[in-house]
């Protein structure tokens, strides 16, 4: 059973299918057949004997039968008998006396003898009945009735008996018409089977039953894997599809199924079963459901130029903002690079015109002025920094302080080159880059407010021991007390411009992904000092 069980599941699906049809099939015929022909064999035999009983209850009322049992006629009632089975179909006419001995047979030579079978005593005792039993002739049903002399006294006893061969005969005859038609049927059905998997297959574009539960899997597996919230309707409206990031974002119950309820019901500020009536497409749609701002895209699903049904994909609206805000960080190191290289190329030109009008030594000047601080910080960072990218990020924070009007300090007694292998560059870089750009802008408002306040932030690193160290200090008016706690929360900021409060909340998913600690501390010039402890070994 288990090797069949096997060699099923492998076949083809219009194998199995029509190899499922011919087994109920033939179940349903063997079922039928048996119960149909055991009923035709109780039947025909309840209408033999009744039809037995009948006959033999009209050949003992005949006054000849009488009289010739009276006069113990046996030639008489032989030709009597014999007349009334030519006239019938009845297999045989018997007619004896109490005591079994026979006044007629179909065999001449059984007359005088006694009966066979036993089953005489009720016809006897003055009953007509119906006796199944094997006589002389074979199996025969018989029908028995008392012969009654005129003052109602039992005589004899008249048998007419049908042989049980032609219910045989009959059942046979059934049977070969039920095993036809069983034929008939099982190729019907391979017919049916083999139409039936060729329409699935090209409803189910031509996959296996296994192919399909495989892919269903993997598209559960998808959904799962997918950071964006993905909710799907049938046309009535009901959720066929969803994740887990869909039912996070939308702030739903997390114990609760959504499968087959009405979106209208889950989402009733949802558009969904809009799209069922237009069939129109949305993308980057900005919307508020359950209190959240969404940006959303819906989908029609549409088999056969019909629409059975709607996709829904999503984002909270502020992650895409956070992303939005890494790429405005890198258009800015772009546009600095490219303030950068204007800047220099004028100065480039400047240098070029000195020396044309033969003024050397003021281009020799110049050129002491430009290079000076960046050669400075060139030599410190190629001492203590290894990496290149990390050096370059320090590099471009300076060029940009300088544009600001700021000044980029780093401590000469900085190192940083004790960098694991493991250790992600990008992040690093990110990290600084943030912190830096927070302390720019806290220095530059102070001294729009103060132009007394220095200009400096200073940058200190180190490498010494187990962890990496970082020391950012500026010029800002510092953290208020009531702020701490809010600082590396999402969109938290102190300013009232669109677009600050996502740098420390970077700062917070990085440190927090490389197992590190930050701290705040207040300076001497009421400025604030952010200090960064990054494990080497990484969690």
């Amino acid at each position: 059973m288990t090797m069949f069980t096997k060699l099923f599941s492998r076949a083809r699906l219009s194998t199995r299918l029509m190899l499922a049809l011919i087994f109920v099939v033939l179940l349903q015929a063997i079922v039928s057949g048996s119960f149909t022909l055991h009923y035709i064999e109780v039947i025909l035999e309840e209408r033999i004997g009744d039809q037995a009983l009948q006959l033999s209850r009209v050949v003992s009322s005949l006054p000849q039968v009488r009289q010739y049992v009276l006069d113990r006629d046996s030639d008489q009632m032989q030709s009597l008998t014999q007349t009334i089975v030519h006239q019938t179909d009845a297999r045989f006419v018997v007619v004896g006396d109490l005591e079994g001995i026979r006044f007629s047979h179909p065999n001449p030579e059984q007359i005088g003898k006694k009966r066979v079978g036993g089953d005489n005593q009720q016809a006897i005792n003055g009953e007509s009945y119906v006796s199944k039993a094997e006589g002389t002739l074979g199996l025969s049903m018989r029908g028995k009735s008392p012969v009654f002399d005129q003052q109602g006294n039992v005589i004899g006893v008249t048998s007419v008996g049908y042989m049980l061969d032609s219910v045989g005969d009959t059942i046979r005859s059934y049977q070969q018409s039920a095993i036809w038609l069983v034929i008939g049927s099982v190729f019907f059905s391979a017919l049916i089977g083999l139409a039936i998997s060729g329409h699935f297959k090209r409803v189910l574009f031509g996959l296996e039953p296994e192919e399909i539960a495989s892919l269903f899997e993997e598209r559960l597996a998808t959904l799962e894997t997918v950071r964006e919230g993905i909710i799907a309707i049938d046309r009535t409206g009901k959720i066929t599809t969803f994740n887990r990031t869909a039912v996070e974002s939308l702030g739903l119950p997390q114990d609760e199924t959504l499968m087959g309820q009405d979106i209208r019901h889950v989402l009733p500020e949802s558009d969904m079963h809009e799209i069922l009536e237009s069939g129109s497409l949305d993308t980057d749609k900005e919307v508020l459901i359950n209190g959240r701002r969404l940006i959303v895209n819906r989908l029609p699903v549409q088999v056969n130029g019909q629409i059975m049904g709607v996709v829904s994909s999503f984002r909270p609206k502020d992650e895409i903002e956070l992303l939005t805000k890494k790429l405005s960080h890198i258009e800015q190191y772009a546009e600095t690079l490219r303030s950068q290289t204007h800047e220099y190329a004028n100065k480039l030109h400047t240098i070029a015109g000195l020396i044309q009008l033969d003024a050397g030594d003021e281009a020799l000047e110049l050129i002491g002025q430009e290079s000076k601080g960046v050669q400075e910080l060139v030599h410190l960072l190629v001492r203590a920094v290894s990496d290149p990218v990390m050096a370059g990020c320090i590099l471009g924070k300076f060029n940009r302080a300088s544009e600001l009007g700021l000044v980029l300090k780093v401590d000469p007694e900085s190192q940083m080159v004790d960098l694991p292998e493991a250790f992600p560059r990008d992040h690093l870089v990110s990290l600084l880059g943030n912190l830096l750009d927070n302390a720019f802008e806290a220095t530059r408002l102070h001294r729009k407010k103060n132009p007394a306040v220095g200009n400096s932030v200073n940058l200190s690193m180190s490498d010494y021991g187990n962890d990496l160290i970082f020391e950012i200090e500026d010029q800002g008016e510092g953290i208020a007390d009531g702020e701490m706690q809010h600082v590396f929360e999402k969109g938290f900021s102190t300013k009232s411009e669109h677009g600050h409060g996502y740098g420390l909340f970077f700062v917070a998913e990085i440190i927090d992904e490389l197992g590190g600690q930050i701290s705040f501390d207040a300076t001497d010039t009421g400025g604030t000092r952010a200090i960064v402890y990054l494990p080497k070994a990484m969690k």
